[in-house]
């Protein structure tokens, strides 16, 4: 018996609980209410930033940003309180705000908004966000239950081999009006009759451009398919951001002398490097950058005395400046002062789902 027993014992001793593998989750940050001086203000258009795919928790559930407002009803001087440039799953946050619009003819300082992630497995996350995810799949391939959530249960259109176009017609995406940092899209559906001609068109989903939903849905009655009949098929349109110009920037000569650095050319020119979250949504910025140069060509000592629409360009600016490097001289130089300008070209562009957007430019 105490044989017996020592072998129960040592079989559960051993015995161990396979956790479940981790569940992919769809991850938003949602806003409240915004505050400046205590006062609780209403935006005019608030942007929702682009949801991303989490594998895990998130230790960081708000985040608070920090912020004024122009005359022309413009957030700016946006940055992170407690400093710090990553927010878990939140790379479209900062941009997304900076195109968020409020009341001309109020400036308003120290004003502020919370944001709280919200997470949401794909079998029960909201629709439309799933669909704004699987036009810039950003974070990671949307899994087959995002699908599953996006497409109507009684689907075949998915069914392999799937519906092979003849004649995709698209939107005259030029003379749809646009939004200032912000992609305009619509989610057709529709069914195929035996001779692969669309029926039943409707618009799914979208940002609610009525324009654009109603292009949509005459480009997708105009396409053709093989012969087949299907039901539940879809497909996205999307009209690009328009350029959200910077703000003006203050001259070099405004931040006072800089009698320690002589002019000198790059011996080794910046690299140029545009956020890429800011240039999905065509936003551009500048930064005034100050800096040291050693003895031996080398930038260092970096510090930003301005940015504008976020931080996020000053840290960009950095990187640009720490890039290049100058002649080598005696005594080197110190308290230089550089100002980068991000800039997009071309200014305004349109897009599809087969139409990639412009690349940025960086320019000093």
């Amino acid at each position: 018996m105490a044989i017996a027993s020592l072998a129960l014992f040592l079989t559960a001793a051993t015995t161990s609980v396979v956790p479940p593998p981790p569940q992919q989750r769809l991850a938003q940050w949602e806003a409240g209410p915004v505050r400046c001086g205590g006062t609780v203000i209403d935006p005019v258009r608030l942007v929702r930033s682009r949801p991303e795919l989490a594998w895990a928790e998130v230790p960081l559930k708000m985040t608070t940003l920090r912020f004024r407002i122009d005359a022309s009803g413009r957030p700016l001087s946006i940055k992170r309180e407690g400093g710090g440039d990553y927010i878990p799953f939140g790379s479209d946050l900062i941009p997304a705000f900076a195109a968020s619009q409020f009341a001309s003819g109020s400036p308003r300082n120290d004003c502020a908004i919370d944001f709280t992630i919200e997470l949401a497995p794909l079998a029960m996350a909201d629709r439309t966000d799933l669909m704004t995810y699987s036009l810039d799949q950003s974070s990671g391939q949307l899994p087959p239950e995002g699908w599953d959530r996006i497409t109507p249960p009684d689907t075949d259109c998915r069914r392999r081999p799937h519906p092979a176009e003849l004649l995709r017609a698209y939107p005259d995406f030029e003379k749809l009006p646009g939004t200032p940092g912000e992609r305009q899209w619509s989610m057709t559906g529709y069914d195929l009759d035996k001779k692969g001609r669309p029926i039943n068109v409707q618009t799914v989903a979208g940002t609610g451009d009525a324009a654009l939903d109603a292009a949509s849905r005459k480009a997708v009655a105009k396409s053709r398919f093989v012969a087949g009949a299907r039901t539940g098929c879809m497909y996205p349109y999307w009209r690009g951001p328009l350029r959200i110009a910077a703000p003006p920037a203050p001259s070099e000569d405004s931040f006072g002398p800089t009698p320690h650095c002589p002019a000198a050319p790059w011996v080794q020119q910046p690299r140029m490097n545009y956020p890429q979250p800011w240039n999905r949504r065509s936003i551009e910025g500048w930064a005034v950058v100050q800096f040291d140069v050693a003895p031996w060509g080398e930038v260092g000592n970096t510090r930003v005395l301005a940015s504008e629409p976020a931080e996020d360009f000053g840290r960009e600016a950095m990187q640009v400046v720490r890039t290049a490097r100058r002649a080598p001289s005696t005594t080197g130089a110190s308290g230089c002062i550089e100002r980068v300008r991000f800039a997009i070209r071309p200014p305004e562009a349109a897009a599809s789902a087969d139409v990639p957007p412009p690349p940025p430019v960086v320019t000093r």
